[in-house]
């Protein structure tokens, strides 16, 4: 994880005085409610209408302004904050706390039209126009110039505002445009690679192996973006130009915190990331935030839309650390953007908040408001949609509001795990370039084979990346990392050999940083712990299965395999799977081996989720993890959250059915004021009980 540079370092405050993310849980004072507020949408009468409708809700945080620059700034250097003066003095009279944003998410059209060198262009030459929103490089001067401008007016202007509890920095970075190929970013990028590579064309050209296909660079003024090209682009090449974006978006970023944090130090600063977005790293910007903040967007038409969203909550939360974060923006209903947009049926909004509750988060927002009444948003639902308050949605909306707020106390417990997931940016882009042995093999799908055996098995995660402290973990599984350093590789080792347990699936550890193979049998730097080696890949045909067959401890796993098998050799591993067909029979698919004092597994195939349930609950056994609560049907979710003398378990029924769930200790109903101690308690159908523990 890269190092925080000095101007952009979260406030962490002086000896004993809280930092500015502290300072925002402790003014909120319980689970935070509410979503994006675009009031300049609307006429007066309905704004009034919006403060006394929030206030019914238990709305408390609102974001406000992210598309604000066009109104603030309608002309070059004419400021106006009249409007969004109103609006958040309104706000604070109403007890509701302003996330103002700082509007430059979308420039307005006066800027495209004097400077339209600041529109971003696609790798094959496209020049993106105006009128959607993120029309701009980033590494445009211009757009810099001129961000920094209206951010320094707006801190000023509103700092000491009593609405003004957050800040957040620009919107969703690198949703519609996660690079530019245009000159600019093209002269951006040599400046870049100069300083990656200490002004050494040598050690670039040896990084990017440029002897294939006689790419040797005399310069680095003769390097170019990786556009489109007749064929393949050097893949170091285009790996670093991913790494180049991410970090062009995140100095946008850093420019207008560092503003922030000079003019307001006292206010916590976050952005929202986008749920599964695979061009910003979120484990390297995260430490730059105060509150780590996410937008969740799962399609209620897939088969287990919950699975995707608990492993990008646990990300946030290994990102932050632990700590508490926002889930900033969900659809109170449908969205607008799919290809079908399904509605979220009765009562699974309710339980989707709560679930990002349960992996840590303490502020359930969405997006919006209120339901738009024109532009391309305006079938996306709104917490107060097109039929008014009088609908379904709103009485969810409002009956949720009412339910967090029946639990402050809530607020500010942590939830910790005893496993952990890795996921490394950089092997994700690497992993999902052209050119490589199959396309199937894709980061997100491949984590999901890994994330849901253990969801059924009742385990809670964290997603932390290879450089994280993996000592605590009685647990690490590793699906698919195929980029892996010398330095986390031996940290890997190290954590086995120290006595940890760890599960590696196939094509991990095949190329180093500058996406070049550790060579000497796959997979190098992780020979030796997994005490295999592997000569060749043997990718399958599309629909093609291979059966397994367990031993020992698993002999009773009779299963099928698909996409990937490996020519394995083994290195003092011993066979827990072998393939059963008659030309690989008894070939090793799951191997363990002893490293010092732990055991590392190794799965040179993609098991059916069965046997990987299989694999992975006897690793479990091993490492002595226990699931949150025993015996839990399938289909429902536990999850503990904990500190300072308390304790709340969540129980989330993913199902259709009710289920009994016999609980040990003694338990309440957090959410009935009663508070009746209870040992079985009934989960209705797409169901949620909160439950406290007694002392």
């Amino acid at each position: 994880m890269n190092a925080v540079p000095r101007d952009v370092t979260p406030v962490t405050g002086t000896a004993g005085a809280p930092s500015p993310g502290d300072r925002l849980w402790r003014r909120l004072g319980g689970v935070a409610f509410g979503g994006d507020y675009n009031p300049e949408q609307w006429p007066a009468e309905t704004r009034a209408e919006d403060m006394r409708l929030m206030t019914e809700a238990r709305v408390n945080l609102v974001t406000v302004g992210v598309f604000g620059w066009a109104r603030v700034e309608p002309a070059r250097g004419a400021y106006d904050f009249s409007f969004f003066d109103q609006v958040l003095d309104d706000l604070h009279a109403h007890g509701i706390t302003a996330d103002l944003a700082t509007m430059t998410a979308s420039p307005p059209p006066w800027l495209v039209h004097e400077h339209p060198e600041i529109l971003p262009v696609t790798a094959d030459g496209t020049v993106l126009g105006p009128g959607g929103r993120q029309h701009f490089c980033p590494s445009s001067p211009v757009y810099r110039e001129r961000a920094a401008l209206l951010v320094e007016r707006l801190a000023e202007h509103y700092r000491g505002h009593p609405a003004l509890g957050l800040w957040h920095v620009g919107n969703e970075y690198g949703c519609h445009i996660p690079a530019c190929f245009c000159e600019v970013s093209a002269d951006d990028f040599r400046r870049w690679l100069r300083e990656r590579y200490a002004d050494d064309v040598e050690a670039l050209n040896d990084a990017w192996s440029t002897d294939f296909w006689s790419q040797r660079y005399a310069s680095f003024d003769h390097i170019r973006p990786p556009r489109v090209a007749p064929t393949y682009p050097n893949p170091a090449q285009q790996l670093d130009y991913m790494r180049f974006s991410n970090e062009a978006l995140r100095a946008c970023f850093d420019l207008e915190a560092g503003i922030l944090r000079r003019v307001t130090p006292e206010v916590p600063i976050t952005t929202n990331f986008l749920m599964g977005l695979k061009a910003v790293d979120v484990f390297d910007w995260a430490p730059r935030l105060d509150v780590v903040a996410v937008d969740s967007y799962p399609d209620p038409h897939d088969e287990r839309p919950h699975l995707f969203p608990g492993l990008v909550y646990d990300t946030m939360r290994g990102a932050g650390g632990g700590e508490p974060w926002i889930l900033m923006e969900q659809a109170p209903s449908a969205v607008n953007w799919r290809a079908r947009n399904a509605i979220k049926q009765p009562g699974q909004m309710r339980l989707w908040s709560w679930q990002a509750v349960a992996h840590g988060a303490d502020a359930i927002l969405y997006f919006q408001w209120r339901q738009s009444r024109g532009g391309a948003e305006k079938f996306h639902s709104g917490m107060v949609p097109h039929a008014g308050p009088d609908s379904r949605v709103y009485r969810e909306i409002a009956a949720l509001g009412k339910e967090l707020a029946s639990v402050p106390d809530l607020a500010g417990t942590r939830v910790r795990n005893q496993v952990a997931i890795l996921l490394d940016w950089n092997s994700w882009w690497a992993l999902e370039l052209d050119s490589h042995p199959s396309d199937g093999v894709r980061q997100q799908d491949r984590l999901l084979d890994h994330y849901g055996p253990l969801f059924d098995l009742g385990v809670g995660v964290d997603v932390v990346p290879p450089s994280a402290e993996l000592a605590g973990y009685a647990l690490v599984v590793v699906p698919n990392l195929y980029l892996l350093s010398d330095d986390d590789a031996r940290s890997v080792s190290a954590y086995v050999s120290g006595g940890g347990a760890l599960v590696v699936s196939f094509f991990s550890g095949i190329v180093d940083e500058h996406d070049r193979v550790h060579l000497g049998g796959y997979p190098a730097p992780l020979r030796e712990v997994l005490g295999v080696r592997v000569e060749e890949f043997c990718p399958a045909a599309e629909h093609e299965t291979f059966p397994v067959r367990g031993y020992g401890a698993l002999a009773q796993v009779e299963g099928v395999a698909d996409l990937w098998r490996e020519d394995l050799s083994l290195a003092g591993a011993e066979p827990e799977i072998a393939f059963d067909a008659q030309d690989w029979a008894g070939r090793p698919a799951v191997t363990r081996h002893e490293f010092g004092k732990g055991t590392a597994r190794y799965l040179s195939t993609r098991l059916d989720p069965a046997t990987m349930r299989a694999v992975l609950g006897l690793a479990l056994a091993e490492a002595r993890v226990t699931p949150v609560v025993a015996g839990l049907p399938s289909g429902v979710q536990a999850s503990v959250r904990a500190g300072d003398g308390r304790r709340f378990l969540i129980l989330l029924n993913h199902t259709g059915d009710k289920h009994d769930i016999t609980l040990q200790g003694e338990w309440a109903d957090a959410l009935d004021p009663s508070g009746e101690k209870t040992g079985v308690v009934t989960v209705p159908p797409s169901g949620v009980v909160v439950l406290r523990g007694v002392q």
